[in-house]
């Protein structure tokens, strides 16, 4: 799962998303320094993860990329879910995915004292380009895909993968849709379980 699944499985809670998004750069227990809400969105983060990499639906899916791209098959893959989830965002939310996607980017202006260094730098990128929105469309999801290419150096050449996901796309959909409807459930378990411990 990519950015705006992480966001979207944390609920209403804004510091919750906040600690989801931000998770994968904080490591081991350093996530104890943060205030109790993002806390529980870098803990949920870790849990989606784990149920994610797991799960044999997703690895199926992921299968179709590993001959080719190798260790970045995962990275990719959840970025082409995160498409599934964007262009079926009606089925998720009854808020649209722009008005969605600008009150997250506000919630990181409101909240900027508690980002990582790495969110801070990561933010006029992410909202001038507007990824979020931009995981609904192809031509948006092939641009996220060069951009992460070229933080690796194109080692991986990222954005050719929009020939597996239009060769693959209705299976690929379908994975998708089975997948999260479980992972939802998890998450509201774990989200559960984090606000009683």
């Amino acid at each position: 799962m990519n950015f705006l699944a992480h966001i979207y499985l944390s609920g209403d809670n804004d510091l919750m998303k906040i600690g989801n998004f931000m998770a994968d750069g904080i490591r081991g227990n350093n996530y104890l320094n943060f205030p109790e809400d993002i806390k529980k969105g870098i803990l949920l983060h870790r849990a989606i993860d784990t149920f994610t990499d797991a799960h044999p639906t997703y690895r199926k899916s992921k299968h179709r990329l590993h001959e080719k791209y190798g260790h970045y098959a995962g990275v990719i893959m959840d970025i082409l879910y995160d498409h599934f989830l964007a262009k079926n965002w009606h089925h998720y939310s009854s808020d649209p995915l722009d008005n969605y996607a600008d009150r997250f980017y506000q919630s990181l202006k409101d909240n900027y004292e508690v980002l990582t260094e790495k969110t801070k730098g990561m933010m006029p990128y992410m909202m001038a380009r507007n990824w979020l929105l931009s995981y609904a469309t192809i031509a948006g999801l092939e641009m996220i895909l060069f951009q992460m290419d070229h933080r690796t150096k194109n080692r991986a050449h990222m954005q050719e993968a929009i020939v597996e996901l239009l060769e693959y796309y209705s299976d690929l959909e379908s994975e998708f849709t089975s997948f999260f409807a479980e992972l939802q459930k998890h998450c509201l378990e774990k989200i559960n379980a984090l606000n009683n411990s």
